[in-house]
């Protein structure tokens, strides 16, 4: 056992691995970060998948036996279903040891519903339904058209993995979402306890204002949002409709530190896994940036809610012209497109390795 990995999860820090592979699953790589790194919990997302698919040749036999007359749009789900299923058997045993509060992985609905409240309501049921696993989050975006999306399938008592949140106001929302869902299901009697998390982007507040601000602001934006972010998960779970939720035996939505890898050479790998021990919440890496901590990560104090020297320092990025709500508000917006640009190209490449495939059957 990795006395670095497991040092951080003894803080209160759940580790989950941002990716998923045919791959990993056949080698036992999973299994390994599972016993080895104490990782609990994995998530996905459409670039994920891309890059899964279109780069490697684990899944060109499944697709060569794939029937033709199947969309290529069904055949990615059939393919990203049976892997989302084998990780979720994998860490079933984490979730019944921490009595489902860990232990999820998480599939997103196709990214071309971002901003289409009811069909993403129909996919996320759809999804849920098909994995037919107890520790799976759908993913949905927490666009403005995603939040009612959010509540409702919460009400449907279906665990929602809420992504692409960028700001301490966008969270709220998302919680205020989940909460609205739970509310709804005890007032009808049904039990209210479905679990959720909250997904909030770091790494990419610095990488977009890379180049744009003084050399000592560079990367201190992202972590400033995530502390004012942590501020407000704080809050949120002392309120007074939270606390009346957990008297009825409801496990609160938890915070999930999401792009985590850093994106500047010039700094820590680890960045953002040290100064962001938050306890009662997730930490999803990517993998090298899991290996990294792994290797040389050094053990952070916890974070404290927002303090005089974060105001400070975004204070700083609004002297210098850094509208932090409108550049939450275009992250958001970015996001959901580089999710569809990779949910288009990984449709493409199935297409393309379907035309393959016949072909070479043809011959």
């Amino acid at each position: 056992m990795n006395t670095k990995t497991k040092a951080l999860n003894e803080q209160g820090v759940s580790l989950w691995l941002d990716n998923i592979t045919r791959k990993i699953l056949d080698d036992r790589t999973l299994e390994k970060y599972i016993t080895e790194l104490s990782v609990t919990g994995l998530t996905s997302n459409p670039t994920i998948f891309d890059n899964a698919i279109s780069k490697s040749e684990d899944y060109d036999t499944a697709i060569s036996e794939s029937g033709q007359d199947t969309d290529s749009e069904k055949l990615f789900f059939t393919l990203a279903i049976e892997d989302i299923q084998r990780a979720a058997d994998l860490f079933l045993p984490v979730f019944e040891r921490t009595n489902g509060v860990d232990g999820f992985v998480s599939i997103e609905v196709s990214p071309l519903l971002a901003y289409d409240t009811e069909s993403t309501i129909k996919a996320a049921k759809t999804i849920f339904s098909q994995v037919n696993r107890p520790n799976v989050f759908i993913k949905i975006p927490g666009t403005p058209e995603g939040l009612p999306a959010i509540e409702r399938v919460i009400a449907e008592g279906i665990p929602v993995n809420v992504t692409l949140l960028f700001s301490a106001d966008q969270y709220e929302a998302a919680a205020n979402a989940w909460l609205n869902g739970v509310e709804i299901r005890a007032g009808k009697g049904l039990n209210p306890d479905v679990r959720s998390v909250a997904s909030v982007f770091v790494s990419r507040w610095d990488k977009a204002v890379a180049g744009k601000v003084p050399i000592g602001l560079e990367n201190k934006l992202g972590l400033a949002v995530a502390q004012k972010t942590y501020e407000a998960y704080r809050q949120f779970l002392q309120s007074e409709r939270v606390q009346r939720l957990l008297n009825i035996g409801v496990s609160p939505q938890r915070l999930l530190w999401a792009s985590t890898g850093t994106k500047d050479p010039a700094v820590s790998d680890v960045l953002y896994i040290e100064n962001l021990v938050t306890p009662f919440s997730v930490n999803t890496m990517p993998e090298n940036t899991l290996l990294a901590y792994a290797d040389h990560g050094e053990k952070g104090d916890v974070l404290p809610p927002a303090c005089q020297v974060t105001e400070e320092v975004l204070k700083q990025f609004r002297e210098e012209g850094i509208d932090i709500q409108d550049l939450a508000a275009t992250l958001q917006e970015e996001g959901a497109a580089s999710f569809t640009d990779s949910w288009n190209h990984l449709i493409s490449s199935i297409d393309q390795k379907r035309i393959q495939v016949k072909h070479t059957n043809n011959l």
